[in-house]
């Protein structure tokens, strides 16, 4: 008989669910995060109309997330929340008024121009308050017996700060490249032009970041010293990744851009994984130490394994059939 390891089988899981909510929803928020930077109205309703048929679906993966690591790791919850309680906060804040302003901006004409500050002040915001959390993450948190000890604006700090603007300027270069996949004419051109700006701010702070983490996590230093000789294959790959957005931009490809720009956030996550694993709440507590029972995450197991390929088929045929490009003035063709 296979002896099957739960709290591995959901650590997958959840951390499956969270690289699909950030490369799905990253460039959503990172089209928000340009709104106030596009030419004209016209590029901005080519921005939004781009994401319209699929955005609420990306969020999806933020509600898998969140409910399995209440069901499967219940430690995680009962430190993280406390912790990190105006950060989750804030960030559900921007996705609320985010999801708004997509609704009353196809709608109002007069107030237009505050619906578009709500749509980028909203992605600001959630894009902001993901880094930060990763950041937070990073450093650590003041946990004694299983319980949050800490303060509750412990969590700000100005590595994690660094860490809230680097991953808005990643959305922001996820949402540029996007846009040259799905636009065409002066609005493809447009992010042409901001897309190798970007990438320079991404590579900035993700030097900035990989020096100043070893400084607020000797965790993270022990890791990388002990395993250098594999840790630094996945920044590598990251770098790799870099070097063939910025040529691919040079030459005006259209779809190499943002499948490249995938691969920066999934080897630069794959490297935090590499870096706290199994550590799932810092600096002490393994996946084991916050797992529920086993009977629990079993009974939840059972349901996932319904409802993930469902969301997968469904999200994999929405994008087949949203897969054209948007004109000025009109939708999809």
């Amino acid at each position: 008989m296979i002896n099957i390891d739960l709290a591995i089988v959901w650590a997958a899981i959840i951390g499956f669910g969270i690289i699909m909510y950030v490369i799905m929803d990253g460039f959503d928020l990172g089209l928000g995060i340009l709104y106030p930077f596009a030419p004209d109205e016209e590029s901005r309703d080519v921005m939004m109309n781009s994401v319209a048929p699929v955005w609420d679906g990306n969020e999806t993966w933020l509600v898998l997330g969140g409910a399995g690591l209440l069901g499967a790791f219940p430690l995680v919850y009962s430190v993280f929340l406390p912790a990190l309680y105006i950060g989750v906060f804030l960030m559900l804040s921007g996705l609320i008024f985010r999801g708004i302003s997509f609704e009353f901006r196809f709608k109002s004409y007069r107030n237009r121009h505050w619906w578009n500050r709500a749509f980028f002040l909203g992605s600001a915001i959630a894009a902001f308050a993901q880094g930060a959390v990763v950041g937070a993450y990073i450093q650590g948190f003041a946990v004694e017996d299983f319980r949050y000890v800490g303060d509750a604006l412990d969590w700000l700090t100005p590595f994690t700060v660094l860490t809230g603007l680097g991953l808005m300027a990643g959305y922001a270069l996820l949402g540029s490249t996007w846009l040259i996949m799905k636009s065409e004419g002066h609005v493809q051109q447009w992010a042409y032009t901001i897309a190798p700006r970007l990438l320079l701010a991404v590579l900035v702070v993700f030097a900035m970041v990989s020096l100043w983490t070893p400084l607020v996590s000797p965790e993270v230093r022990g890791r990388w010293l002990d395993q250098f000789s594999t840790i630094w294959i996945l920044p590598t790959l990251a770098l790799l990744c870099s070097a063939i957005v910025y040529r691919s931009v040079k030459r005006q490809d259209e779809g190499l851009p943002f499948v490249m720009t995938l691969g920066i956030f999934v080897f630069t996550y794959l490297g935090l994984i590499a870096s706290k694993w199994p550590i799932i709440v810092p600096p002490n507590y393994t996946i084991w130490d916050a797992s529920s029972a086993p009977e629990s995450q079993l009974f939840l197991l059972l349901g996932v394994l319904v409802v993930v390929p469902i969301v997968l088929t469904y999200t994999a045929w929405t994008y087949w059939v949203f897969r054209g490009k948007i004109k000025v003035g009109e939708g999809y063709h």
